[in-house]
């Protein structure tokens, strides 16, 4: 039985928007409008190229419909509006962005829509929730957060490269609740609403009952993984993968066998360390030593599998954060690392390898802006 079809916003057509954009419209449960800005041009002359190892190769894809702006998407009703723009307040707030939807203009014309906030980082909700207060105050946002696994970037303004997989996993946004840890039937149903979408499209997901927990699990790839690639500007490979043993096969970066030993003695315990420091700091938020959690043997499975991923020949995954300062865009430093720093301090958790990590990238990020605004 074909569902019912629902409108959805697609708000920030950069690689993730994109992704998740064909998976909306494929499933046949979703009319799609996108709002896509910097690239607006390449999108409305060609469509997007899709080159994925999970969805194939895909030449000239359209949303249903494709708009410049927020404001010009904001003549209608919507039950879902999807965000994936990056999460970098000292730009632009998300509450910003959404402005023409927050207005009281918008709100007395249409319902309020449920919000799903695809970003990256910790307490991205929070101002949007504020703002969706401000506008009634007997009303509670409908907000989904959420735990993002994806390989993809841009290649070009509308060439998508995408890996082998997705997979999302759901929850509603409770604010400043951190200990309710079941689904209600209502939030149960809105959650199911939109996984149906996603799912008959192609994209994995998983239902939580308390999403900030998954949320912090997956900050720690990206504060690890992330910081230390923006910092060194070397992707993981070359913390990971061994040199060819063929000569027919060349790849680059590599770890070289000369001062090989002094990264596995130095720098791989140096990773294991931050992971630790941050597991400290979940335990403080109340996260428990448990698989619904924040398991203790998170710091070993992250490096197991992030080596076994990146020491392959076909590792080329270029890391968000790493991508961003390569192009001389600001970095999402404060949702993915400085929230993190607020936390453990509010806490009185000490963790000076995370604030090493953040003292640094905040030099990389002024700079950036620096240039960005010049």
């Amino acid at each position: 039985m074909v569902g019912e079809i629902k409108d959805v916003l697609l708000v920030g057509f950069g690689a993730v928007g994109a992704v998740y954009s064909l998976i909306l419209k494929r499933g046949g449960l979703a009319r799609v409008t996108a709002v896509a800005r910097s690239n607006y041009d390449a999108i409305n002359g060609e469509g997007v190229h899709f080159q994925s190892k999970k969805y194939g190769d895909i030449k000239g894809w359209r949303p249903d419909r494709l708009c410049k702006s927020v404001a010009e998407a904001a003549d209608r009703p919507y039950d879902y509006i999807v965000v994936t723009t990056k999460a970098i307040p000292e730009v632009v707030t998300t509450v910003q962005i959404l402005a023409p939807l927050l207005s009281k203009e918008y709100n007395d014309r249409f319902p309020q829509p449920t919000y799903m906030l695809l970003q990256n980082g910790l307490g991205v909700e929070r101002d949007l929730y504020n703002a969706l207060k401000a506008l009634s105050n007997k009303v509670e946002p409908k907000i989904i957060s959420c735990g993002l696994w994806i390989y993809t970037n841009l290649l070009a303004p509308n060439v998508v490269e995408h890996g082998d997989f997705d997979r999302v996993s759901i929850g509603v946004y409770r604010h400043e609740d951190r200990t309710t840890t079941v689904n209600t039937a209502e939030e149960s149903s809105l959650l199911k609403d939109f996984a149906d979408i996603l799912e008959t499209g192609g994209g994995t997901v998983n239902i939580v009952p308390e999403v900030q927990r998954v949320k912090f699990s997956k900050n720690l790839w990206n504060i690890s993984f992330s910081g230390i690639t923006t910092l060194t500007q070397y992707t993981l490979p070359a913390f990971f993968r061994p040199p060819s043993e063929d000569p027919s096969v060349s790849y680059e970066p590599y770890v070289y066998p000369v001062t090989a030993d002094l990264i596995k003695t130095y720098t791989i315990p140096m990773i294991t360390a931050i992971l630790e420091e941050l597991i400290l700091v979940g335990r403080a938020l109340g996260y428990p030593d448990a698989e619904d959690g924040l398991p203790s043997s998170l710091p070993s499975f992250i490096l197991e599998t992030s080596w076994k991923i990146h020491a392959k020949p076909d590792s080329t995954h270029v890391p968000s954060m790493l991508l961003d300062a390569q192009r001389g865009q600001p970095i999402e430093v404060e949702v993915i690392v400085g929230e993190v720093v607020r936390m453990a301090k509010e806490r009185n958790v000490t963790i000076p390898r995370v604030e090493t990590l953040y003292a640094l990238l905040l030099v990389v990020q002024n700079q950036l802006l620096r240039r960005s605004r010049a």
